[in-house]
């Protein structure tokens, strides 16, 4: 069974790579669904699994300048204070009930569909805001909308650990458009280190982290992102958001069925 996890992180991780999102998409479905691992544990595991390979991909984007850190720092304001409130949460009404394993299912599925709409609409997103300057926030006001998408994100990743990769790029784009491609990539990876492990020190706290199971998943992710980010430059990238979008429809529709 663990050859077969190294597969499955080797999968997601060339997925990732070629895409740039959809790691907690995939994995946390796939752990659920492949491999029957409780909800609760699932996502803990791949919160600590996203904690460790977004770290090392915020040190390249620091090298290369294509952290915003003013942005960082204003989404971490409101995501590190949601993550602990829903960890205290989670704890109160108990990860282990069956209950609350399903409302984490349907937290999951929810989510997934979220970063499919990402997917599908950001470019259109970003046509709209570019056609309507009038609509962008300023000042205060954006600052203020930044802390609650962050505070949004900390909830939804605390409990799904979905959403601080295709969902967090969106926001960023909505309300930050005249971030380039590297930079929104780069801020975003960099505020999601902190939330997710933040959000896995808890998932600690309340023993819901397979250690095995993510030692076998980053042996075979790490191959499979630097083997994904060199297929990137050949297969076009509206064939792999439509790839992804596709699978992670199914995704949703399998763990809601």
């Amino acid at each position: 069974m663990s050859m077969t996890y190294v597969v499955a992180g080797f999968a997601v991780g060339l997925l990732v790579g070629m895409t740039g999102v959809g790691g907690g998409s995939l994995m946390t479905p796939l752990l659920t669904l492949l491999f029957g691992v409780s909800p609760s544990v699932a996502v803990g595991t791949d919160l600590a699994f996203a904690s460790i390979t977004k770290g090392v991909g915020t040190v390249t984007h620091r090298f290369n300048r294509t952290v915003q850190w003013p942005i960082v720092r204003h989404l971490c304001l409101g995501a590190l204070p949601a993550a602990l409130l829903t960890t205290l949460a989670l704890s109160r009404f108990g990860t282990l009930d069956q209950q609350i394993g399903q409302i984490i299912r349907y937290a999951i599925a929810g989510s997934v569909m979220l970063t499919v709409v990402a997917l599908l609409l950001r470019t259109r997103m970003l046509r709209w805001m570019s056609a309507h300057p009038e609509r962008q926030l300023h000042g205060k006001k954006l600052i203020v909308a930044t802390i609650v998408s962050g505070a949004v994100l900390g909830v939804l990743v605390t409990v799904s650990s979905i959403g601080a990769g295709a969902i967090g790029a969106t926001l960023l784009v909505l309300l930050y458009p005249h971030l380039s491609s590297a930079e929104v990539a780069g801020t975003d990876i960099a505020y999601a280190v902190p939330l997710t492990a933040i959000a896995a020190a808890g998932h600690w706290w309340l023993g819901t982290i397979d250690w095995v199971l993510l030692a076998t998943l980053l042996i075979g992710s790490v191959p499979g992102i630097t083997l994904g980010a060199m297929l990137a430059r050949k297969v076009p990238e509206r064939f792999l958001r439509a790839l992804l979008a596709t699978t992670l429809t199914g995704v949703a529709a399998k763990l809601v069925l």
